[in-house]
C-alpha cells in the first residue's frame, strides 16, 4: 500500500498533465498575465456552475470576503455575525473595516453556525448595544452547506444581509442548489488544499446583483471606474493571476468526479467509524465537498500519536476558538462563552479524504482509528 497522504496534488497532476501544460503554454505566449483572457472564461463557467448571474475572481479567499463586505459598505459602527469556530479570515475582514465582529455559537452536529443562536444573538445587539446589525456571514464548515433557509428568514427579519463564506464548501449543493447561489452573496477560496484549489492563492466572489458585480469588480482594481486611473471608490489590489485562471481550468474538467470521490470515502468513513467516535452529520438532499472529514473523540492526543504512528497523518480544525485568542482579547470573551464551539476544538481532529485515497487505504485509515481509540480507551 502507497503512504498515505493528507491531500495528494502530484496524483492530481499527473491526471489532468496534458490539458494543464497546454493551458499554462497558452498564457506565457500570449502574456497577458493580469486579467488575461482566461480569467474571463473561468469567471463564465464558474457563473453556470453556480446559477448565478455574476462570478468575479479575486486574488484569496480572505480578498473574497472583504470585497463582500466593502461592496455594501460596511464600517465602523456594524455587528457582523458570524461563528468563531472557523479560520480567520472570516473575522479579520470585518475587523479590517473597522466593524465588529459578534459571535454565534455552533451546532455540534454540523460545526456551522446555530440559527436560534443567531436570532437570540441579533436580538441582544439590538436591544443593548449601540453596534447597527448589518450583515451575517455563514461559514460552510470542512464543505458542509450551512442551514441557509433558517439563515436567510432570520436575516429577512431583522433586514440584514447574507454572506456565504463558501472557502471549503464550493462544489457542495443544499436543497439541489449549488454552494455559490445560496445566498445574497458567496465567496470562495481556490488555495490549494480547497476541494478546487490553484496552484497558489485565489478566490472568487458570485451574487445575481448587477450593482454588487460592478462593485466587485471596482473595488478588486483599486476602485477602477471608466478605467485604471479614474478611482471611483476606495479598492484593493486583488486580482486573480491568468495563471491561477488557467490552472483552475485545467482542473474544472474532473471536479465533479473528485467532489463524488469524496464523498464515497465519506460515506466508508461514517459506515465504519460511528461505533468508535462522532462522524460528521450530513442533513437530507444535502452534499458536501468535503474539504475536511472531521471526527470528535476524546483522548485526542493519544489517538493522533497512534495514528501518527501507523502511518496515517492527521490534522486539527481549529485548536482554539476566535473568542479565545489574542487578537479578540478586546472583545472580552471568557472560556465558556461559545461552549459549542470549545468543545469543539478540544476534541475534534480530520483525516485524510482526499479523490485518490484507494480502498484499501481507506479500510487501513478506518482500521487504525478504531484499533488506536481501542488502545487509548478513547470515547466519542
Amino acid at each position: 500500500m502507497k503512504p498515505i497522504s493528507l491531500l495528494d496534488l502530484a496524483a492530481q497532476r499527473e491526471r489532468i498533465e496534458t490539458d494543464l501544460e497546454n493551458r499554462l503554454a497558452a498564457v506565457m505566449a500570449h502574456h497577458r498575465y493580469i486579467l488575461g483572457p482566461e480569467v474571463g472564461e473561468l469567471e463564465k463557467v464558474l457563473a453556470e456552475k453556480t446559477g448565478m448571474r455574476h462570478a468575479v475572481t479575486c486574488s484569496s479567499g480572505t480578498d473574497a470576503l472583504l470585497l463582500a463586505l466593502m461592496a455594501k459598505n460596511v464600517g465602523p459602527g456594524d455587528a457582523i455575525f458570524t461563528t468563531p469556530f472557523t479560520f480567520v479570515a472570516t473575522a479579520e475582514v470585518i475587523e479590517l473595516l473597522g466593524a465588529t465582529p459578534v459571535f454565534v455559537d455552533i451546532e455540534i452536529d454540523s460545526f456551522n453556525i446555530s440559527a436560534d443562536a443567531l436570532s437570540a444573538q441579533i436580538n441582544r445587539i439590538e436591544a443593548e448595544s449601540e453596534l447597527k446589525p448589518r450583515g451575517i456571514i455563514a461559514v460552510d464548515l470542512f464543505g458542509l452547506p450551512a442551514d441557509y433557509q433558517s439563515i436567510n428568514l432570520v436575516a429577512d427579519a431583522h433586514d440584514l444581509f447574507v454572506i456565504a463564506d463558501a472557502a471549503q464548501s464550493f462544489g457542495g449543493r443544499l436543497d439541489n442548489s449549488p454552494v455559490g447561489g445560496l445566498a445574497e452573496i458567496s465567496a470562495t477560496s481556490f488555495f490549494p488544499a480547497k476541494p478546487l484549489g490553484c496552484y497558489g492563492d485565489g478566490g472568487a466572489v458570485f451574487t445575481d446583483d448587477d450593482e454588487v458585480a460592478s462593485a466587485f469588480t471596482s473595488i478588486r482594481m483599486h476602485g477602477k471606474g471608466t478605467d485604471k486611473y479614474d478611482n471611483i471608490r476606495h479598492g484593493l489590489n486583488a486580482r486573480l493571476d491568468t495563471l491561477q485562471a488557467a490552472v483552475l481550468l485545467a482542473k474544472l474538467p474532473i471536479f465533479e468526479d473528485e467532489i463524488a470521490a469524496r464523498n464515497r470515502i465519506a460515506e466508508d468513513y461514517s459506515k465504519g467509524l460511528p461505533d468508535v467516535v462522532k462522524t460528521p452529520s450530513v442533513p437530507a438532499k444535502t452534499t458536501s465537498a468535503w474539504a475536511q472529514y472531521s471526527i470528535l473523540v476524546d483522548n485526542r492526543d493519544s489517538v493522533i500519536d497512534s495514528l501518527t504512528e501507523a502511518g496515517v497523518p492527521t490534522a486539527i480544525y481549529y485548536p482554539k476558538p476566535l473568542h479565545l485568542q489574542t487578537a479578540y482579547a478586546s472583545h472580552k470573551h471568557q472560556p465558556g462563552d461559545f461552549p459549542v464551539s470549545e468543545e469543539a476544538s478540544q476534541k475534534i481532529m480530520s483525516l485524510p479524504i482526499h479523490p485518490y485515497l484507494d480502498d484499501d487505504q481507506v479500510h487501513f485509515i478506518i482500521n487504525a482509528v478504531i484499533d488506536a481509540c481501542s488502545q487509548t480507551g478513547a470515547v466519542c
